[in-house]
């Protein structure tokens, strides 16, 4: 035997007891619109989801699509404006969101699955009641260059509730949801909705056992200009510092604050990782290593680094 194929059957025996763990459990995954922009990155996620879900594992995909709806609130005539990381939605906005996220990309992301042999279905928030929102208030942000200023958001929701019946209904009869960002009201408004922060919602309300943003960097960054200062494992407390400097900005906040929140939330473990690199999900879920951030409440991480002890001592 080479030694190559013998380094596979030896890495098929490490993934064993992570198959195990995993199989029957729900996985919220994020798919950023960076990894949505690139037709190969996209079919490799698909080739991927499609191995987690061959193995049992539960997957609900959320996404958003801000560079699409970014493009064509230019083609409209609107230039873009996004502070602190969360888009500015008026009207043409708004337009743009549903043409491109709601329509273009979702189709996108359930042709790459069915390319794939995943049955998936397509939905928004608004589908079935899943995310119900109200109208953000003007409010207080700090952004990126650390000034304080008040904004509205214009059509955009702050989640009030989720009702995950329709997608339980889904996962058991097989099928995997791909979500779209927007939600609603019962007076039949339809908001844009933060993607990190639906993700968030959905995996906490689903008690999932992992959410998984994919995005197009390699996770948390202490020096966002230097990927050897990448954060491969921290609590909340570990990230407090990194908040409250430059260092965690722009697209980055949201995701982190998302997966904060989820982590003390119910949801065991939630990773931040490269989407468009080679296997990054299947690096990341199967191996001890992985390959980005994950980002854990701090009783999970003492249960993760006694477990982590255990293994080293044999």
């Amino acid at each position: 035997m080479s030694i190559e194929p013998a380094k596979g059957i030896a890495g098929l025996k490490g993934a064993l007891r992570y198959v195990r763990a995993y199989r029957d459990q729900i996985f919220v995954i994020k798919l950023g619109g960076e990894v949505l922009h690139q037709a190969e990155a996209l079919s490799g996620v698909a080739a991927q989801l499609s191995l987690l879900s061959s193995l049992g594992v539960h997957l609900v995909i959320v996404h958003g699509g801000g560079p699409q709806a970014s493009a064509l609130s230019r083609k409209l005539g609107s230039e873009p404006k996004i502070i602190a990381g969360r888009r500015v939605t008026d009207d043409t906005a708004l337009e743009a969101v549903v043409m491109s996220v709601a329509g273009q990309l979702n189709v996108a992301v359930l042709s790459a699955l069915r390319a794939h042999h995943v049955r998936a279905v397509g939905l928004s928030g608004v589908d079935a009641e899943l995310v119900s929102a109200h109208r953000r208030p003007p409010v207080q942000v700090v952004d990126d260059n650390g000034q304080e200023q008040r904004v509205d958001f214009g059509h955009v929701g702050d989640i009030e509730r989720v009702d995950p019946r329709v997608l339980e209904t889904l996962l058991q009869s097989g099928y995997v949801p791909v979500v779209s960002c927007l939600a609603g009201d019962g007076n039949g408004n339809v908001f844009n909705v933060n993607a990190d922060t639906m993700a968030e919602s959905l995996a906490v309300a689903l008690r999932a056992q992992k959410l998984i943003f994919m995005t197009s960097a390699p996770g948390v960054l202490r020096d966002r200009n230097d990927p050897s200062t990448l954060v491969t494992f921290a609590d909340p407390d570990d990230l407090a510092s990194l908040l409250a400097t430059s260092a965690i900005a722009g697209g980055m906040r949201p995701k982190v604050e998302a997966c904060i929140r989820a982590a003390t939330g119910g949801v065991e473990r939630t990773h931040i990782i490269d989407g468009a690199a080679p296997d990054s999900l299947l690096f990341e879920v199967f191996t001890g290593a992985g390959c980005g951030t994950m980002i854990v409440g701090r009783k999970e991480k003492a249960t993760y680094l006694g477990v982590d002890l255990a293994a080293l001592l044999g």
